[in-house]
């Protein structure tokens, strides 16, 4: 219940709730070795080797790997530095 004088917007409230599962997709490449992509995801996720190392397994075999879920911000920053890195990554809803 809102007090008088206050609106609320239910469209707000879902665009907050799906503002949240923006997603990086890393796609595989002919280019990059192995070894640096593992070497960027560790830098720009901060995570551990072995998942790093999932991760990019996950990219060369099935050609492509979901890195990132999270608030659009966020996914737009890991997308640009993928990019930045020389690793082909999409962001999607």
């Amino acid at each position: 219940m809102t007090s008088p004088g206050t609106i609320s917007d239910p469209r707000v409230e879902d665009s907050v709730a799906h503002d949240r599962s923006w997603t990086v997709v890393v796609w595989d490449d002919p280019v990059n070795l192995m070894d640096y992509v593992v070497f960027v995801f560790r830098r720009v996720l901060s995570i551990d080797s072995s998942t790093a190392t999932k991760l990019m397994l996950e990219v060369h075999n099935d050609g492509k790997a979901r890195v990132f879920s999270g608030v659009r911000e966020r996914a737009e920053s890991v997308a640009a530095q993928m990019h930045s890195n020389g690793l082909w990554a999409t962001m999607s809803r």
